[in-house]
């Protein structure tokens, strides 16, 4: 389902399904993802000021993008240094391009699944994340089912960095270990760092 964006709607040109790294040691290069209803990677913009928040944590962080779509955000953390980075995305088209692109940056850090996201959190042995980026489709309003899974089953390292995109109306409960630490609204999109912490009140 698509989202909000907060530029124009015009019908895109043909070959317009690019994404562009911004920065590190893949800035400039240009990848292609599918034309995927509802996949709208995070504009330029955004990326930077979301990693420059960051910067002091992405070195030798481990990455999950629940919501990979193009894999703006999982590979950006790649090529700025992050230590790996696992893509989840359910389209069939998209994951496969996610693939396709990890094998042209010779990227043997990255790791795709093609699997629901939340089913898979509640599913799988965990492991400690210290990076999360959590943007989903917004209609399907999984922000805190998300949180809660990943707190659950224990997803989190004890001092986990959280990115969450939604729309910019969204009034999220969060867990209280999540501490809102910067916030910006782009159009009508909303896109909020929190820093968790464990010694934080969980109510």
């Amino acid at each position: 389902m698509p989202k909000p964006v907060a530029k124009s709607s015009k019908p895109k040109p043909a070959g317009s399904n690019q994404l562009r790294i911004i920065g590190g040691i893949w800035r400039g290069r240009k990848l292609n993802f599918p034309d995927v209803d509802g996949l709208r990677p995070t504009g330029d913009r955004i990326r930077e000021t979301l990693f420059n928040w960051l910067a002091p944590d992405i070195q030798g962080a481990r990455c999950l993008d629940l919501f990979a779509g193009s894999g703006a955000l999982g590979l950006e953390a790649l090529s700025r240094g992050a230590q790996s980075s696992l893509l989840l995305e359910k389209h069939a088209a998209a994951a496969q391009q996610l693939k396709s692109n990890l094998q042209l940056l010779q990227a043997d850090n990255g790791q795709v699944e093609q699997v629901d996201s939340l089913q898979w959190l509640k599913q799988q042995p965990p492991q400690p994340f210290d990076i999360i980026f959590i943007d989903p489709p917004f209609a399907l309003e999984l922000w805190e089912p998300i949180a809660a899974a990943l707190e659950a089953q224990a997803w989190l390292s004890d001092e986990a960095v959280i990115y969450l995109e939604a729309a910019g109306d969204a009034n999220l409960q969060l867990t209280g270990k999540w501490q809102l630490h910067d916030d910006k609204q782009a159009g009508q999109v909303s896109f909020r760092l929190y820093h968790r912490h464990t010694s934080a009140d969980s109510n």
